[in-house]
């Protein structure tokens, strides 16, 4: 097998698309993909540049020059939409949901489709192929997700992220999932596959509370202030269940919080997401964490479109 057909199986292992959406991805014909993953023939200068890129958007890049990161900034930064616009804008307040819900969820292993979970939330409807529990997953992200919209809209300015706003989204968020939903773990726990070590549950309360402080912290890069706390809660991991799609909840109302497009990670970028949140924690390097949230934020303006 090459060196591009061993990419692009990669990419259609990790990503979980089709060999039909890949090649959409590509711009090419489904024979023509076809026969570059089975190495019956192989791509031209042209689209070897374009699965080398896709590649990387996938599984994460080395490094990055401070010139990239700040012009992907820049552009992110310009990237607004209001709490106001969203709730009077059903159509889309139903998208985020349903795009949120679905990354999130699939990154955490869900096997629902995003037309499964336009059925469930929208439409009220049972799948009977999909477990009751992914079921109960996605309508519990959709009423977290709500809550906090509320929150935000009702204290505007004044709103603020505390131990009881966070409680009270995993509550929501794991009711009927896991008995301890809406507790912080009380037990050690650690990341199958990841070299980061976790804060020790006792100390989960003063963590906390610090990392309160700091995301409630007027600042002048709010990209910065996004990429760094998220990457902190995850190490915290204050839950027995529910740390990853809490986080990303919590960094979707921030970012609504500092009048962005909230960034919805992308489970085809999974693998690119869980290397630049290893690099900032153990690494102590906020950068390529910053250039991944800023290009989520530019992904999501374009889906919401």
């Amino acid at each position: 097998m090459n060196k591009y057909a061993q990419k692009l199986n990669r990419m259609l292992k990790v990503s979980g698309l089709s060999q039909e959406d890949l090649a959409r991805r590509l711009d090419v014909s489904f024979p023509t993909l076809n026969s570059w993953v089975n190495s019956k023939s192989e791509p031209r200068e042209k689209s070897r540049v374009q699965i080398d890129q896709l590649f990387v958007e996938f599984f994460g890049a080395d490094s990055i020059t401070k010139e990239e990161l700040s012009v992907t900034k820049k552009i992110a930064l310009s990237k607004k939409v209001s709490i106001k616009k969203i709730l009077e804008n059903l159509n889309l307040l139903d998208k985020i949901t349903i795009n949120l819900t679905y990354h999130t969820n699939t990154i955490e292993g869900s096997t629902m489709t995003e037309r499964d979970v336009k059925a469930v939330l929208l439409e009220n409807k049972i799948i009977k192929n999909r477990t009751a529990i992914e079921q109960r997953e996605a309508i519990n992200h959709q009423t977290a997700m709500n809550f906090l919209l509320d929150e935000l809209n009702e204290k505007g300015k004044k709103f603020k992220i505390d131990k009881n706003l966070i409680i009270n989204t995993h509550l929501r968020l794991m009711n009927g999932i896991i008995s301890d939903a809406g507790n912080f773990r009380n037990h050690s726990v650690r990341i199958v596959g990841s070299k980061v070590p976790l804060a020790n549950f006792i100390k989960i309360p003063s963590l906390i509370e610090k990392w309160c402080n700091k995301i409630n912290e007027e600042t002048a890069d709010p990209i910065n202030l996004l990429a760094t706390t998220h990457g902190d809660f995850e190490q915290i991991h204050p839950f027995s269940d529910g740390n990853g799609r809490t986080g990303r909840l919590l960094l979707f109302i921030k970012a609504l919080h500092f009048g962005l497009v909230p960034p919805i990670i992308q489970k085809e970028r999974k693998q690119a997401y869980y290397k630049y949140l290893e690099v900032f924690q153990t690494e102590e390097s906020p950068d390529l964490l910053e250039k991944f949230i800023s290009e989520e934020i530019i992904n999501s303006s374009n889906l919401l479109d």
